[in-house]
Parts: C-alpha cells; sequence; structure tokens
C-alpha cells in the first residue's frame, strides 16, 4: 500500500548548504543561463535546452526533509536548462489530485504512487502520452515489469521513478552471530529456523499492523508476498485484476501458509504478546524487539530502516539488517514485491515533456541516489552511488535480472478493496477470524 508517509530523516542543513554550493557552481538569478552556457556543468543538460524562463509544476506527497531532496537532486538541471520546477508537497496528495484534476487545476506533473490512479485518470481522458524522447528512454532504461504498471490500453503514461522493496525480513546481524543462526535462503530453511529459536524460548517473529486508518495494510503485504511464492507471477495478476474470485482456492492456500507464520502463538509476537496483539501494535514499533532479543525477524519493505532508533548501525555487521524472503517454490522463479510512483503529465508542452524525459534519465537517477535515502529499478544507477547497506541491497534485487517483480497488489485493486475490505478482513483474521469467511467477505466486497 502507499498511503503511509515514512518517516523523514533530517537533511534540511545539508539541503539548504548543498543548494548554496550548487548556486555557487551554476549561478543564480537571472545569470545562471550566462554563467553556465556551454560549461562542462551543464554539457549534460543541452538536450534539455531552449525552455529558459519556462515554469512546468509538480505536485507529490514527498514532503519535508526528503522534498528537500528532491528539490536538491534537479538543480543543476534548472540551473543549466533555465526551467523553474515549481514543486508542492502535500499530506492531503492522494485525496486532493483527483479534486484539482477533476476541477481543471491539475498540476502539469504529479508522482503518483497508485497504478489504479493512473489508470482512473487515464481512462478520463486526463493524462498526456509520454512523448517519442520519454518514451524511448523509459523503454531502455526501465524493466518491463514496471513500465507495465504505468501502461494504459496499450499507451504509456507514467515513468517509474522511485522504489521500495517489500519481500525483506529484518533480523540483528549482531544477534544471529551470538547465537549461531545462520540466514535461510529458502522456505524450509525459514521455517527451520523459526521453530528452532522457537525452541530456545525466543518467539522467532514480531509484527504490527496498526496504522489508524490504515490499520491492516502490513498483513496484506505479507499475504501478497505469499501468493507470489506460492502461486507465481501468473495467479497474482489474475488476483489483483479479479480474473479469478478473490476467494479462489489458490489464494486460500496462500493465506493459510502466511497464517503458519502469523497466526502461529508458538512465533508470534515477540515483544508484544500472542498473535492478537497484532492488531494492535503500530507497524512503525513492530520490528524494534528484533534489536533487543525478544523477536528474531520481521518481515516488513525496505523503508523499514528508518523506523530504527537514532544510532542503530543498520548494516550486514551491525544491529539490525534485512534479508530476502526466501522463496518457497523454485519452479515460480524469485518473486520481488514492491511499490514506487509514477511521472504522469497532465500537460505536454515541450518543457514538461523536458522534465519527464530528464527524471528517466541516468543523469537524475544518479543525481538522487547520490543524496540518499533512495532507490529505484532504473537500470542507469550505479550502485557505487548508493551509501547505505539496505539501498544497495535493495538496487541489487531490482536489478537482478533473474527476478520477477510485482507491484503491491492492494495499490492494484480497487481502493474499496485494496484499501477497505482487504485490510479490514486482516484484522478479523488476525484476531481470530478463519480464512474462508475472511476471503468470501472481501470476494462479496468487489466493485460489480
Amino acid at each position: 500500500m502507499a498511503v503511509f508517509t515514512r518517516p523523514r530523516q533530517a537533511f534540511v542543513i545539508a539541503g539548504v548548504l548543498g543548494l548554496a554550493l550548487s548556486a555557487t557552481a551554476c549561478g543564480t538569478g537571472d545569470d545562471k543561463k550566462s554563467n553556465n552556457a556551454g560549461s562542462a556543468e551543464c554539457a549534460a543538460y543541452e538536450k534539455y535546452e531552449g525552455h529558459d524562463g519556462k515554469k512546468v509544476s509538480i505536485y507529490a506527497s514527498i514532503r519535508d526533509a526528503e522534498a528537500d531532496l528532491l528539490e536538491r537532486s534537479w538543480s543543476q538541471f534548472t540551473e543549466c536548462t533555465g526551467i523553474e520546477i515549481d514543486y508542492e508537497g502535500s499530506g492531503e496528495f492522494e485525496a486532493q489530485l483527483p479534486v484539482r484534476v477533476d476541477g481543471g487545476n491539475a498540476p502539469d506533473i504529479a508522482f503518483v504512487p497508485q497504478p489504479g490512479l493512473v489508470k482512473r485518470f487515464a481512462d478520463a481522458g486526463k493524462l498526456k502520452s509520454l512523448s517519442a524522447d520519454t518514451k524511448a528512454l523509459a523503454e531502455q532504461n526501465m524493466p518491463a515489469d514496471w513500465l507495465k504498471y504505468g501502461t494504459v490500453n496499450g499507451t504509456l503514461y507514467g515513468v517509474p521513478l522511485g522504489a521500495n522493496v517489500k519481500s525483506f525480513v529484518w533480523y540483528s546481524p549482531k544477534t544471529f552471530k551470538e547465537k549461531g543462526w545462520e540466514v535461510p535462503t529458502t522456505w524450509d530453511q525459514l521455517i527451520a529456523l523459526s521453530d528452532k529459536i522457537a525452541a530456545s524460548g525466543t518467539k522467532p517473529w514480531c509484527a504490527g499492523v496498526e496504522s489508524g486508518d490504515a490499520t491492516g495494510w502490513p498483513a496484506t503485504d505479507w499475504i501478497e508476498d505469499v501468493v507470489l511464492r506460492t502461486q507465481g507471477p501468473e495467479v497474482y495478476d489474475q488476483w489483483t485484476t479479479h480474473a479469478i474470485p478473490f476467494n479462489d482456492p489458490k489464494i486460500v492456500d496462500a493465506v493459510d501458509r502466511a497464517g503458519s507464520i502469523l497466526k502461529n502463538d508458538k512465533y508470534m509476537n515477540g515483544g508484544f504478546g500472542g498473535v492478537k496483539s497484532i492488531t494492535t501494535t503500530a507497524f512503525q514499533e513492530a520490528g524494534l524487539p528484533v534489536t533487543t532479543g525478544k523477536c528474531a525477524m520481521h518481515r516488513q519493505a525496505s523503508f523499514y530502516a528508518n523506523q530504527f532508533p537514532e544510532g542503530t548501525k543498520v548494516a550486514e555487521d551491525g544491529d539490525a539488517f534485512a534479508f530476502y524472503f526466501p522463496a518457497i517454490d523454485p519452479a515460480k522463479g524469485k518473486p520481488v514485491l514492491g511499490a514506487g510512483e509514477f511521472v504522469v503529465g497532465y500537460a505536454d508542452r515541450p518543457e514538461v515533456q523536458a522534465v519527464q524525459t530528464y527524471l528517466v534519465s541516468a543523469e537524475y537517477v544518479n543525481s538522487r541516489a547520490k543524496l540518499g535515502n533512495w532507490v529505484t529499478a532504473n537500470n542507469k544507477l550505479d550502485i557505487a552511488n548508493v551509501a547505505s547497506p539496505i539501498d544497495k541491497l535493495s538496487v541489487q534485487i531490482l536489478q537482478d535480472k533473474t527476478g520477477t517483480f510485482r507491484f503491491d497488489g492492494s495499490d492494484l485493486m480497487p481502493a474499496a478493496v485494496g484499501a477497505g475490505t482487504f485490510w479490514k478482513g486482516m484484522v478479523e483474521w488476525l484476531n481470530g477470524k478463519a480464512t474462508a469467511p475472511v476471503l468470501q467477505g472481501i470476494e462479496s466486497s468487489w466493485p460489480k
């Protein structure tokens, strides 16, 4: 799901300093173009020139320190091309974007985190198709598995931008080393390790799905990951598009497989209580017991790195790190569940198209990655520009050609299901309701 706003790290001072240094190097105000014309710093941006003084508005959910990083990431582009980017980040983005678009006040560009929302705007004729240059660069730099989520009825409208990997299990390398536990690489090894840890008197797993109005969403990620691992990408696609019912026997099997961990009192819920404590444990706090020895493993996305207290070393030899959530059936390949946002355009003026093309370029993704706290599936990202160990691991997984990527399923489903009955159904399920009636209830809620 994508309604959650992850914690912001304090990069504001660095952002101000970066802007000051950038301004010194490339010029400021009215003299920036004259200072930069033909300069070595601007050579990479020559193909975007010819729009000096033009303004492009961008609207997204990215705020605070991460918004500062975002604006720093394109500062040289704006200084060299003369295009002014007017960025607005809002905590009400997902609710306000449709209002603005339907009211005739759409931004030039938006960063949309739900493929379903991209489809809604495309079907309504609100989006502009990509320019030939943007489309060609996107097809060159982005995996096909990602591009399909920005494509509606054969037309590419959305260029993938940032990404996160959800197929991770967090653990403490320090604790694993002390206990002599090995990181599992198969599902059978994962279950064997869980049994071994449980037998030692420690709860092997901890989880939490409380998230205010979005309570339940972390459990939907569990189900999606297990559907991919037990049934494969084809069945996953059928499920998220309702080509098979939500309560198809294949989905029942996957949910029960997830339940073998999530609803197992021998495994759950280290640091918090029994299985039912999962629904009242805030997702932000749910994985913290891995660093205190009260639980051993916590399945959550790459962005969970931001939840650990200041001073926590997040690295392969640190207090916390993550390993790939193992495949269940090797015949189903190496599935990767993730999410991200898509750059869509509501205007197709030349300067808007230039910005869209730039955002899928090697220049942009490496500029943004150098600032930290960001990954992408763009194959032009040089992993040497990624500093964080968990971000490096995420990029390696996203760029692994043997992997099969699928987007967060609840973001692909109609909102009434993906951001409604699916969340609520998972809470009922974790509180003791059987799988069959829960899935039947979700199936019945699917819009006709």
